[in-house]
């Protein structure tokens, strides 16, 4: 579903909506899934008037880290969002079956635990598949494994080659397995044919799950905005079955990594560690691989956020060996070529926002125009001293996203409460308040705004502190276990909500 939208500053269309990621809501199996704390929230957003939900990449996560940056592949969905309840009405678990959960958290989500309760689970549902008799499940099973082969088989048989291998990262696999020859392939998609059609039936599980989520999204009225990192993981089916489109050797070492320069984030820059595109190769075969990426998330969002956008215009080439990002440097992106061949393809104007954060230059934001990407101003950055473009009176474009905060950031009251006196009192000044409900101050400045687009993050709506946070950039661990209970977003709230995006002319 894609609301009214369009480039023109003389066209006045005006949305809200709030930012979260699945693994946020409430839910009794450790981590927010696709169950009921998931319609829950969409009941909460139709009922605040509400137009738009950004999520966060929905692709497999990778131990280390957990993050939804970094993931086995950027077609894949992750297992852990699927729901154990869903299953148990679709007849794949019993009601014994979900008996003895365990006591979890109920704010952050264990990953370790998680995967521990919820794999065992997955595996019983597996096999209630392969005894079941329902031909109407058996079809829909097929048609998925058709519509998604370009993809799905590479990808069941790297993660079942990862299990046959403990684990490791592909690049120290055998090198018979690194570098598979066709006869080779064929050996071990025999020998591991059950775990590849087990990993084949959790992205079923997935997908069909996720699909009937955004139908209910969009019967409500909201559209789905999903997030395409500009990166792939190295240790990823997307690198392990496509290394000529990738800068690394046969061993699938790369010479250089993808990264940013110092910015407001971190003072040494971050070394991402990604693998960097080949754009020669890419370009000569027409950009194929990044065509099926983004018409496979349109499938999955109605809209896209492309996650270091700047990265298309020029990207940060960091020596592979260096302790930090200082000593990378610029490299030429493919701009608007690379967007105007997933144009042509898809036959549609691109629905993307552009992560135009970071060291944006003239040649940058001249790539977001000339493309009409909307790009993104978040009213933390304004405060920070001097006369920020951030700051709601500097807007020279409707065409772009007022965030109060992003997952990037730290929430609104937290960034309130350590911010220095001299950010805090322009706040209050700009604002005319006295800060007791700063979040929601930012709430109706952001809705107030001439952007088309002004969104949230649920944290805001909640008010709460810096233990709310979803990620603190240029750190390895401890991000993404944020979770809010059940009952913490009201009928208070939304009706509060509604009429403040009503007040500023929000379409409701």
């Amino acid at each position: 579903m894609r609301l009214q939208t369009a480039a023109d500053d003389s066209v006045n269309y005006r949305y809200s909506g709030i930012l979260v990621h699945p693994t946020s809501f409430p839910s009794p199996y450790g981590i927010g899934d696709f169950g009921k704390g998931a319609y829950d929230f969409i009941d909460f957003m139709a009922a605040a008037g509400q137009k738009l939900w950004q999520i966060l990449p929905l692709n497999p996560i990778t131990a280390h880290g957990n993050s939804p940056y970094q993931g086995f592949s950027v077609f894949a969905g992750e297992p852990l969002l699927i729901s154990p309840e869903l299953l148990k009405k679709e007849g794949l678990l019993t009601e014994q079956d979900l008996q003895n959960i365990p006591d979890f958290n109920p704010v952050r989500v264990d990953y370790d635990a998680v995967r521990a309760y919820k794999y065992p689970l997955f595996r019983k549902s597996y096999e209630s598949f392969c005894q079941k008799d329902d031909p109407e499940l058996q079809t829909e099973y097929d048609a998925f494994c058709t519509e998604n082969d370009d993809w799905l088989s590479d990808y069941c048989l790297f993660m079942a080659l990862k299990e046959e291998q403990e684990g490791l990262p592909w690049t120290k696999w055998p090198e018979s397995l690194r570098n598979l020859t066709s006869q080779k392939r064929a050996f071990w998609k025999e020998k591991l044919e059950d775990e590849i059609v087990y990993h084949t039936f959790l992205q079923f599980c997935f997908y069909r799950q996720w699909k009937a989520l955004k139908t209910y999204a969009n019967d409500h009225g909201i559209a789905i905005i999903g997030d395409i990192p500009i990166f792939v993981s190295p240790d990823g089916s997307d690198v392990w079955a496509n290394r000529k489109l990738f800068q690394v050797n046969e061993k699938g070492y790369p010479s250089s990594v993808a990264g940013v320069p110092p910015d407001y984030f971190s003072a040494t820059g971050q070394k991402w560690g990604n693998p960097l595109y080949d754009w020669k190769a890419h370009k000569e075969d027409g950009y194929r691989w990044w065509i099926a990426r983004v018409r496979h998330q349109l499938e999955q969002a109605d809209y896209l956020r492309v996650d270091h956008f700047r990265g298309f215009e020029a990207y940060w080439e960091v020596p592979a060996e260096a302790e930090n990002a200082i000593s990378g440097v610029w490299r030429k992106g493919p701009g608007e070529e690379l967007f105007h061949a997933i144009h042509k393809a898809l036959g549609e104007d691109l629905p993307i926002f552009a992560e135009d954060l970071g060291m944006i230059t003239p040649e940058v934001e001249q790539l977001r125009d000339s493309l009409g990407f909307p790009g993104m101003r978040v009213l933390q950055f304004a405060f920070d001293g001097g006369e920020s473009t951030f700051l709601p009176h500097q807007f020279n474009t409707r065409n772009c996203i007022c965030y109060t905060g992003t997952h990037d950031n730290n929430t609104t009251v937290g960034w309130y409460e350590s911010a220095p006196e001299y950010s805090r009192d322009k706040v209050r000044r700009y604002m005319n308040t006295d800060a007791s409900s700063i979040s929601w101050d930012f709430i109706r400045i952001c809705l107030g705004t001439i952007a088309r687009y002004a969104i949230f993050p649920v944290q805001d709506i909640l008010k709460l502190g810096a233990d709310a946070r979803m990620n603190i950039p240029g750190t390895a661990t401890g991000n993404w276990t944020w979770r809010y209970q059940d009952g913490a977003l009201n009928s208070g709230m939304a009706q509060g909500l509604r009429q403040m995006t009503e007040l500023f002319g929000r379409q409701v």
